[in-house]
C-alpha cells in the first residue's frame, strides 16, 4: 500500500517534520478520555487527540513541510525471516479457525484509524505508508533524502539512531503529550546512553529489546554495550575484538559474543531502519488551506471533531 498526496516535493529550503503517526495516536488514545465521542457515540479520542498534537507541534516548532508516516506493515516478513521472534509477542492469538497476524490494539482504537487517515487527507497533510515497510523505515528514508533540518516526532527510542547534529536531525520525544518534549540530540544521547546517533542501533541490538522480541547478547546490557562501543568503535570492531585473542574483552564477554554470532549477523538489518524505501513523490509542504474543504466540513460534522479540527486549520493558516 502506498498512500499519500502524489505530487512532487518542492525544492525550497525547508524544515521537515516527520510524524511516527501510530506512536502519536496511541498516546492520544490513552491520553484523552474515551468519553470524547462522535454524535453517534463512537469514541474519537485518538482522532481529536492527534489533531491537537499536530496543532501544538506546528505552532511550537514551525515546520515548513510535514509528513504523517504510517505503518503499512508493522511486522514486515523480511524482518521476521531474519529474526522469527521479532514482535512475535504482539501478535494476537489466532482463533481456532486461524486468522492472519494482527497486532493487539484496543478495540475502540482501530475504528478510529481510518477516520484519522481521512481527516489528514482532507486537510492536505501528506500521509505516506509503503507496503512491506514500517513507519520507521519511511521516516529513515525521508530523513536520508532531506536537504534541511529534520524533526522526527516519535515515542519510539529506536529512531534515536537517526539523530545527527551535523545534519540537523533530531528526535522530539514526547514526555507528556507533545507539550513536553525531550529534544533528543547527540549531547543528550551521549549523556543518557553513552553513544551518539550512529552508535545507538548497535547498542540497541547488543542489549536486546523484549518489547520488540530482540534477544540481544546474554549478559550485555545497555551500559556494557555502550562501554564496548566506546572501546571498539562499532559492532564490526567488537566482533573483530572477539577474534583477536589480545583484545581486552573479558573471557565471558568473548564467549557470549562468539555464541551470539548468528543473531549478530542478522540483527543489524532488523534493528536499523531502512533508507531505501521506494517512496512516492509527495507534496510535503504544510497546507495553508484545506485540500478538500467539503470533506473537511463533512468529516468534522460526522465525527464531532469541533474545536480540535478548527484549531488545526487555524494554526495551518497562520
Amino acid at each position: 500500500m502506498v498512500c499519500g498526496i502524489m505530487r512532487k516535493v518542492t525544492q525550497e529550503p525547508q524544515r521537515l517534520m516527520l510524524l511516527d503517526t501510530a506512536s502519536l495516536y496511541f498516546r492520544a488514545y490513552f491520553g484523552v478520555p474515551d468519553s470524547v465521542k462522535a454524535p453517534d457515540g463512537t469514541p474519537v479520542n485518538a482522532v481529536r487527540g492527534l489533531l491537537e498534537f499536530i496543532t501544538r507541534l506546528v505552532h511550537d516548532h514551525h515546520p515548513t513541510h510535514l509528513v504523517a508516516c504510517m505503518d503499512a506493515d508493522w511486522r514486515p516478513q523480511w524482518r521476521v525471516d531474519l529474526i522469527p521472534s521479532y514482535k512475535a509477542h504482539r501478535v494476537a492469538e489466532e482463533t481456532a479457525a486461524g486468522t492472519p497476524d494482527e497486532e493487539e490494539i484496543p478495540d475502540t482504537l482501530s475504528p478510529q484509524v481510518p477516520v484519522i487517515e481521512a481527516v489528514l487527507d482532507a486537510v492536505g497533510i501528506a500521509r505516506v505508508g509503503v507496503a512491506e515497510y514500517e513507519a520507521d523505515d519511511v521516516i529513515g528514508t525521508f530523513t536520508g533524502r532531506a536537504t534541511g533540518p529534520v524533526d522526527i516526532v516519535t515515542g519510539d527510542r529506536d529512531l534515536f539512531q537517526l539523530v545527527d547534529d551535523k545534519l540537523e536531525r533530531r528526535v522530539l520525544y514526547p514526555i507528556k503529550g507533545v507539550g513536553t518534549l525531550q529534544i533528543t540530540d547527540e549531547d543528550l544521547l551521549r549523556e543518557k546512553y553513552g553513544v551518539d546517533g550512529s552508535g545507538y542501533a548497535d547498542m540497541a541490538l547488543l542489549r536486546g529489546d523484549p518489547s520488540d522480541g530482540l534477544p540481544g547478547v546474554p549478559g550485555i546490557g545497555e551500559k556494557t554495550a555502550a562501554k564496548l562501543l566506546a572501546q571498539f568503535g562499532d559492532l564490526a570492531g567488537i566482533m573483530a575484538a572477539v577474534d583477536d585473542p589480545t583484545s581486552k574483552l573479558t573471557p565471558t564477554q568473548r564467549k557470549r559474543l562468539d555464541e551470539s554470532r548468528p543473531y549478530l549477523a542478522v540483527a543489524p538489518k532488523v534493528v536499523r531502519v531502512a533508507h531505501d524505501v521506494p517512496l512516492p513523490d509527495v507534496d510535503a509542504a504544510l497546507p495553508r488551506t484545506p485540500h478538500d474543504p467539503a470533506a473537511v466540513e463533512e468529516l468534522g460534522a460526522r465525527w464531532g471533531l469541533g474545536g480540535s479540527l478548527h484549531r488545526l486549520l487555524g494554526t495551518l493558516s497562520e
